[in-house]
C-alpha cells in the first residue's frame, strides 16, 4: 500500500528538530518512503492514495514507556490515595486494593486503556503487567506496537513500600520466572514483530537478591529488555534500606541489574548519588509526569539526563493521555529548574517520541525520515485553541489536547482515521445505529467526533 499525505506540515524530531512546512510525506508498506515538496512527492507516487493534510501536521507517534492498561479500573480513585511521604510507612500504593478481575475483565480494561492511548496518539507502549497471555491477543487487534513486561517478585504478605521484614517465597519467584520464559516463547515477535516481551522486576523491595540475579541472567540469555519500578515512593526507599542496608539504586547496581536496556520507572525519591549511579549504567528513566504530579513527587530530570540517563515518558496508572503527560512534564521541570525556557517544547516532544522508541528497542521509529517506520499521528491545527499557528511544536506541546489527534498509523496501517472509531472497535459500537455498527469510520455514538 502507498499513501501520500500532502499540503501538510511534518514534524520530524530528527537531530536538528526539523519541521517541514506545506509539504508531503509518502508511506510505502510499513515505512516512510519520502518527505518533500508536494509536487515532487505526488509526482513520484502517482498511484498512492492521496490524503489532504491541509490545516494539519504529521508527527511521530508517542511511545509510552511505562503504563498499566488494566489499572484503568482505578480511575478517579487511586489518584487521590497516595501513600505518605514521611514515616510511618506501610505496604501498598493505596489503602484500597484493586479488586480481582477475571480474564474477561482484564481484557475489557486493557481495551479501554488502548482505545484512550490510540486516541491520544500513542503508537508504542511498554505495558508492565502479570499474566500477559490473559489479554495479549486483544492487544494485537488494536494495531499498536507493544513491549510487554511480564512481572516477577518473590516477597509475600505485603506490597511496595513496607519496611516490615522481608518474607521470601522462593516457589513464587520460580513460578514468575517460568511464566516469563513461557510468555517470551509464545509471544515475543508476534503480530509481525509488533509484540515483544520484556522482563519486569516488580520493585527493589519486592525482589530478593537471588531473584534479581536470576532475572539479570534471564535477560542476558533471552537477549531481552527489562524494566522495574525504582524509587517510586519513600516507603520503598525505607524498605530497601531496612532489608539490604542500601539505597534502592545501590542495591540493584551491586547485583548488576542496571544497564542501557533497563527502563526504570519513576526515579522520583532519589539521593543524588543514586542519580549518578543510574547515569553511569546508561539506564533509561520513564518520567511519569502526570502521576508524579498527582503523587506530589517528581524526579530531578535535568540531573538524571546530565548524568547520562535517557529520558522517556510514561502515563503509569488510570490514564493514557500522552499529550497531557508531555505537557505536564514540561511544566514540572520548568518549575523545578526555575527556568521558563528549559526544557523546550522540542525536548519534551523528543522524550515522548524518539527517546521512547530508542529506549524500547525500536531506533527506526519515533522520528520521521525516509526508511523509518510509518508510526505517525496527524493533528488538527485548526481548532480554536491551536490558532494562530506560529510554531507547530510549541503550539502542540503548550496548547494541544488529545482530541486534536485525528488520525494514527502504525506500521503503515491506520489504527484510527479522521478521529472516528478504531477499526478493531467497530463491532463494539453498540450505541451506533445497527446499519453503522460494522461499517468503517463511525464512532460509538454514530457521529463524527470532529
Amino acid at each position: 500500500m502507498r499513501t501520500v499525505i500532502h499540503n501538510t506540515h511534518v514534524v520530524t524530531v530528527d537531530d536538528a528538530d526539523s519541521v517541514h512546512y506545506d509539504c508531503a510525506i509518502a508511506i510505502e508498506g510499513s515505512r516512510i518512503a519520502a518527505i518533500g515538496p508536494n509536487e515532487e512527492i505526488l509526482a513520484r507516487f502517482p498511484d498512492a492514495e492521496r490524503v489532504d493534510g491541509s490545516g494539519k501536521a504529521v508527527l511521530p507517534g508517542f511511545a509510552n514507556s511505562h503504563t498499566h492498561f488494566t489499572m484503568t479500573l482505578a480511575r478517579g480513585i487511586f489518584e487521590d490515595l497516595s501513600p505518605p511521604h514521611h514515616p510511618p510507612f506501610s505496604g501498598g500504593l493505596s489503602p484500597i486494593p484493586m479488586p480481582p478481575l477475571s480474564i474477561d475483565g482484564r481484557q475489557v480494561m486493557a481495551q479501554l486503556g488502548a482505545l484512550e492511548a490510540i486516541r491520544s496518539g500513542t503508537t508504542l507502549a511498554l505495558e508492565d503487567t502479570h499474566d500477559v497471555a490473559d489479554y495479549a491477543e486483544s492487544m494485537v487487534d488494536t494495531g499498536m506496537r507493544f513491549l510487554f513486561g511480564e512481572r516477577a517478585h518473590d516477597r509475600t504478605g505485603t506490597s511496595i513500600g513496607d519496611p516490615a521484614p522481608f518474607r521470601r517465597d522462593e516457589s513464587l519467584g520460580k513460578r514468575c520466572l517460568k511464566t516469563i520464559e513461557r510468555t517470551f516463547r509464545d509471544w515475543n515477535g508476534a503480530a509481525d514483530g509488533r509484540i515483544r516481551i520484556a522482563i519486569s522486576a516488580w520493585a527493589p523491595d519486592m525482589c530478593s537478591p537471588e531473584l534479581i540475579g536470576e532475572l539479570r541472567d534471564l535477560q542476558e540469555r533471552l537477549d531481552a529488555y527489562a524494566t522495574i519500578h525504582l524509587n517510586q515512593i519513600w516507603g520503598e526507599v525505607a524498605a530497601v534500606q531496612a532489608h539490604r542496608g542500601r539505597l534502592p539504586t545501590e542495591y540493584l547496581a551491586d547485583l548488576g541489574y542496571l544497564n542501557e536496556r533497563v527502563i526504570c520507572a519513576h526515579c522520583r525519591c532519589m539521593d543524588p548519588r543514586e542519580e549518578e549511579i543510574l547515569g553511569r549504567t546508561g539506564a533509561v528513566v520513564a518520567f511519569n509526569s502526570a502521576i508524579a504530579a498527582r503523587r506530589g513527587l517528581s524526579p530531578r530530570i535535568a540531573d538524571l539526563e546530565a548524568h547520562g540517563c535517557t529520558i522517556t515518558m510514561g502515563s503509569d496508572n488510570m490514564a493514557e493521555d500522552m499529550v497531557e503527560v508531555m505537557r505536564t512534564g514540561l511544566f514540572m521541570e520548568r518549575v523545578r529548574r526555575q527556568d521558563g525556557c528549559s526544557p523546550t517544547p522540542e525536548q519534551a516532544l523528543r522524550w515522548a517520541t524518539r527517546n521512547g522508541y530508542q529506549a524500547l528497542g525500536v531506533p527506526d521509529g519515533g522520528w520521521l525520515a525516509a526508511g523509518n517506520l510509518a508510526d505517525i499521528m496527524v493533528i488538527d491545527l485548526r481548532r480554536a485553541h491551536m490558532v494562530p499557528v506560529m510554531r507547530v511544536v510549541s503550539d502542540f506541546v503548550h496548547q494541544g489536547q488529545a482530541r486534536d489527534v485525528v488520525s494514527v498509523m502504525v506500521d503503515g496501517r491506520w489504527t484510527m482515521r479522521t478521529a472516528k472509531c478504531c477499526p478493531w472497535m467497530r463491532t463494539a459500537c453498540s450505541h451506533a445505529p445497527r446499519k453503522l455498527r460494522n461499517e468503517p469510520g463511525h464512532c460509538s455514538s454514530g457521529t463524527d467526533p470532529t
